[in-house]
């Protein structure tokens, strides 16, 4: 007897309604609206209110999908959050979810692999539906990094906005539908170019931490650069050829959205042309785990991607890690 697929049964997503323009950041730190969209491709971000927590954005963005789907929260067998950023290290933010959306039926758990966290969390969702072990899975990317971006670091503060993204997974008997590969990958070794050090149980809080900001995002971009495309690149072929398919097959890819170059520069080394290429990061920058499911509910809200068309999507991180997919609506 063949294992069921996993389907993709809804898609949603939410962003804060406070925009931070480069404009604005022109009146923060020594910066400029050229500077910023010529070496990132971001015009804007967005930016949660005093008080909206991570789980919050979650909340929207899963009440979008579960609506979609047809599924109340409390068929949920299963919530994953993938996020850097939770409400605080424990309880998660997917407890916190859970609670709110009232899912009393579902077990919570948040997965960090940083920018890959969604990726890696719908691999591990698509694997329990898969098995049989549970029914509906929530799978959320969602972070608040306007929390941990250093805004006096200019070279930083320009990337990163809030935002939220999900996807209600769900047993299908078509093979050729939903989550049709995965590639997972990680580095440990190049863990000091992209990190957040204060706060764990190497650097525990303290008047010394505080002092150095270790508190905030520390990131090496050119090393990132460097790695990303290279990474990016051997994560989508390996998805591809795990689902037994060409780029030729593919009717958008959907990247992480860090930075334009780097989304151009794996553009040309798949061979792609601009058009298959969905990228909203000049609207909402670098939103780390939520930026491939906000990405994915766009490109299905505006037609981009409809039902049967394959999806590629792939992420790189710090960890480093890095993740690819192949999902087909």
């Amino acid at each position: 007897m063949s294992l069921p697929s996993a389907s993709i049964l809804g898609v949603g997503s939410y962003a804060p309604s406070r925009v931070l323009t480069n404009t604005d950041l022109e009146k923060m730190v020594d910066t400029t609206d050229e500077w910023i969209l010529s070496r990132t491709g971001i015009r804007e971000r967005r930016m949660a209110a005093e008080g909206e927590h991570t789980s919050d954005l979650a909340l929207h963005a899963a009440r979008a999908a579960l609506n979609r789907a047809g599924v109340t929260p409390q068929e949920l067998d299963l919530i994953l959050v993938a996020t850097c950023t939770p409400d605080m290290i424990f309880p998660s933010a997917a407890c916190f979810l859970q609670a709110k959306l009232e899912a009393v039926h579902a077990g919570a758990v948040d997965m960090n692999a940083a920018c890959c966290g969604f990726l890696y969390a719908l691999s591990a969702g698509s694997q329990f539906v898969r098995a049989g072990s549970c029914k509906k899975v929530l799978v959320v990317g969602a972070e608040k990094l306007s929390t941990i971006v250093d805004w006096q670091d200019r070279n930083t503060c320009v990337l990163f906005g809030d935002a939220a993204g999900a996807v209600v997974l769900g047993a299908g008997d078509n093979p050729a539908e939903g989550v049709r590969s995965f590639f997972l990958g990680a580095d440990g070794r190049h863990s000091e170019i992209l990190r957040l050090p204060g706060g764990g149980s190497c650097h525990p809080a303290s008047a010394e931490t505080l002092e150095k900001r270790m508190h905030y995002l520390q990131m090496s971009g050119k090393e990132v650069f460097k790695l990303a495309v290279t990474a990016m690149q051997r994560a989508a072929q390996k998805a591809l050829d795990q689902a037994g398919m060409t780029p030729a097959d593919i009717a958008c890819v959907i990247p992480h959205q860090a930075n334009m170059r780097i989304v151009s520069a794996l553009g040309d080394k798949l061979g792609l042309p601009e058009d298959k290429i969905f990228v909203n990061l000049d609207r909402y920058g670098n939103t780390s785990a939520a930026s491939i499911p906000v990405a994915l509910d766009e490109a299905v809200q505006m037609g981009r991607v409809k039902k049967g068309d394959n999806i590629l999507m792939v992420a790189f991180g710090g960890g480093l890690t890095w993740a690819g997919s192949v999902i087909t609506l």
